[in-house]
Order: structure tokens, then C-alpha cells, then sequence
């Protein structure tokens, strides 16, 4: 199995998605809901309704491979609704995913721009 490290592209799937589906089945949802290309090495996230589940799929050479990490009590945050489904995220954010952290309520210090010392 890779490293979540070796992605250079993390792809998340907003909808939540039905976990009866088999690997073929959310293939078909990086295909036609996500509109992206299932066999680019990427790696694709779904969550399921409850947001106790998380699944990552991504194409390994020689076939799909599949991941599943399930949480007995918290939910994975998720972010709201995006009309191209789709959220790219960076290695940190996939990472703070897994970690429970929100990566879209995080707040950073506020950006300065000055022109002038004085």
C-alpha cells in the first residue's frame, strides 16, 4: 500500500456516498460524478452518510486498490456542499482529515500588506 505521501494529487468526493458500492462502484462515481480520470494515480476519498467511514481508492498499476478507516465514535470532517463535488486537498489536509482536524475551519493568522515602514 503507498504512502499518502507518494500522491500529488488528493482528490475528495463531497457527496457522501453509499458504502454498499464495491470498488467498481465508486471507480464509476471518480468517472462520472467527480468527471476525472480513475486510472491517474490520484487518490480518491469518499465518506459514507454518517461520516463515521472513509474509503480511499486509487489506481495502482495493476489494479484498483481500496482502504477503508472507520471511527467508532467521531466523524471525519467533511466539507459542505460544492457543486463540482470534487475538493483538491493537499497531503497536510488529508492527513488532518485522518486526524479529525478540519482543515476548512482552521484559522490562520491574518495576512499583512504593508507598503511603508515607518
Amino acid at each position: 500500500m503507498k504512502s499518502y505521501r507518494e500522491f500529488t494529487s488528493i482528490y475528495l468526493c463531497v457527496k457522501p456516498v453509499d458504502f454498499r458500492k464495491g470498488i467498481y462502484g465508486l471507480v464509476n462515481l471518480i468517472q462520472y460524478e467527480m468527471n476525472d480520470e480513475p486510472f491517474s494515480g490520484m487518490l480518491f476519498l469518499f465518506t459514507n452518510k454518517n461520516r463515521r467511514n472513509i474509503r480511499a481508492v486509487y489506481w495502482d498499476k495493476t489494479g484498483f486498490a481500496i482502504w477503508t478507516k472507520a471511527l467508532e465514535k467521531e466523524k471525519f470532517p467533511w466539507p459542505k456542499k460544492n457543486p463540482a463535488n470534487k475538493v483538491t486537498l493537499d497531503q497536510d489536509q488529508f492527513y488532518w482529515i485522518l486526524s479529525g482536524i478540519n482543515p476548512w475551519k482552521l484559522n490562520p493568522h491574518q495576512e499583512l500588506n504593508y507598503s511603508i515602514i515607518t
